[in-house]
């Protein structure tokens, strides 16, 4: 808690003014200006902190004073959150908050009334009032490429009957420079969302002090430097060749070195310094439901939104019959289609319904199993560098259907429907009887599968749009939620 100097009020970070603000005379100081008693000596680069850690899923995010919220940021769960103090690294420069919660708020409806889908506690006010801001750990990477360039180049073409190919030794010197190319340092927070609300843009970057983190929280960085050290240094890589070749000088030339690898970077003289850490805001709330959890975040700094947003089935399903209806009486009016036809539709769309249902459990197994998530996997020991170096396979999908609790709502019939729409129809065509009647009774049969089917899929968007209540293995502390 940093005191007012004035009237001993708590000072918290008022985002219009930029400044640290007393909620009781309004007086502001500027958060360079102002220090805890304990803090004023940061011996190590360490500063202190509140660790708030929720003892069911074992999240922990930081703050500069000992007030404990009312539910936990990663899991939803109202509980009483244990604390304790701790020192922490200071990262070197953070982007303080620029979006007020009223502008998060309004940003986030906004997105909101462009799913009518989606289910009304998610529009509740009570639960768009839960957003709470957090800072989140970055590592920014700062890539130099400076020296004599020296690129083998190809170009190919026709004359007449000939085919050409000239070859081109290219060379010239090379100064570029890229800063703070940043990636998120924690597992709790999942590259999908990460990514989504991206990008920060340093130029509100300030040199860190925690007065900066009065009436907000910090997540913990629990992911190395080295895990995104490649896709920095490859990032860099592919934006100079690409500027290389905006060269008229290059123009229809084919470099022989452009994919990104280790020994492209090598041939652009990279150099890769430490990384630094740093602190990025962003808006977070947790929507709990059935076990599961659905994230909406927003950049504290432009106001981008990222949202998991679940389906109203009842809301869906009327939406596709006032739709459906008009669509079936047009139809009806203008076309004219012979059984054969219709049952052979039925079957083709029963298949593409079954492939459907298919990558959305494998998309399902994807998300739950967070291959994706390179910070997490790096965490869990999994793959180099944390990654995952293995695929999808079909044995694991009907693994996670038949045998696993997280298969959800749907399950086995998502199969059944669509693959009874393909039987019955491959069986009637391959009968061959001459009343219509058989294939008018396939057809339907048919398309009440798909039905069913398209209801399971329905279902598994609602897994695939929620998560898994996480689960951080840490331990110890006191806490705030």
């Amino acid at each position: 808690m940093y005191e007012c100097p004035n009237c001993g009020g708590n000072l918290i970070f008022d985002i219009p003014s930029q400044q640290l603000k007393c909620a009781y005379c309004l007086t502001t100081q500027d958060p360079y200006h102002i220090t805890k008693d304990k803090d004023a000596e940061e011996a190590g680069g360490d500063f202190n902190v509140t660790v708030f850690t929720c003892p069911q899923c074992g999240g922990e995010i930081l703050s500069t004073d000992t007030s404990a919220a009312e539910f936990c940021s990663f899991c939803g769960a109202s509980t009483i959150l244990h604390s304790r103090i701790s020192r922490e690294r200071r990262p070197s420069h953070i982007i303080p908050f620029k979006q007020t919660k009223e502008a998060c708020k309004k940003a986030y409806i906004a997105r909101m009334r462009r799913a009518p889908f989606a289910p009304s506690e998610l529009k509740d006010e009570k639960c768009i009032d839960g957003f709470r801001g957090i800072y989140i750990p970055y590592w920014a990477y700062s890539i130099t490429q400076k020296g004599t360039v020296h690129i083998i180049g190809k170009k190919s073409y026709t004359q007449g009957d000939y085919s050409y190919k000239d070859r081109y030794d290219l060379s010239g010197d090379l100064d570029a420079y890229y800063y703070d190319l940043s990636y998120d340092g924690s597992s709790s927070f999942d590259d999908s969302l990460s990514q989504r609300i991206a990008p920060f843009h340093v130029r509100d970057s300030k040199k860190f002090t925690p007065a900066f983190l009065s009436g907000f929280y910090a997540d913990t960085a629990d992911v190395d430097s080295s895990v995104y050290r490649e896709d920095a240094i490859k990032l860099a890589t592919d934006a100079s060749y690409r500027n290389i070749k905006k060269e008229p000088a290059f123009s229809g030339i084919r470099l022989s070195l452009e994919d990104g690898s280790p020994e492209d970077a090598m041939a652009l003289h990279t150099l890769c310094d430490q990384p630094e850490r740093v602190l990025y805001p962003v808006w977070f709330m947790s929507y709990r439901k059935n076990g599961r959890v659905a994230y909406a975040t927003v950049n504290g700094q432009s106001g981008k939104v990222a949202a998991d947003i679940p389906v109203d089935i009842r809301k869906y399903v009327l939406g596709v019959l006032l739709l459906a209806l008009p669509i079936f009486l047009l139809l009806n009016l203008f076309l004219t289609i012979k059984p054969d036809l219709l049952l052979t539709c039925a079957g083709l769309l029963g298949s593409f319904t079954f492939m459907a249902y298919l990558m959305e459990l494998a998309n399902i197994l994807r998300r739950d199993q967070r291959l994706d998530d390179r910070g997490y996997q790096y965490r869990q020991g999994k793959g180099r560098n944390g990654k995952w170096e293995s695929g999808i396979l079909l044995k694991e999908i009907l693994n996670y259907v038949f045998a696993e609790k997280g298969a959800g709502p749907g399950g086995a019939m998502g199969f059944l429907g669509a693959g009874a729409a393909m039987g019955v129809s491959l069986g009637v065509r391959l009968f061959a009887p001459v009343s219509d009647l058989w294939y008018y009774g396939g057809a339907i049969i048919s398309f009440l599968g798909i039905l069913l089917t398209n209801v399971a899929i329905i279902q598994k968007y609602n897994v695939l749009a929620t998560r898994k209540l996480p689960q951080f293995d840490r331990k110890g502390g006191d806490s705030r939620g």
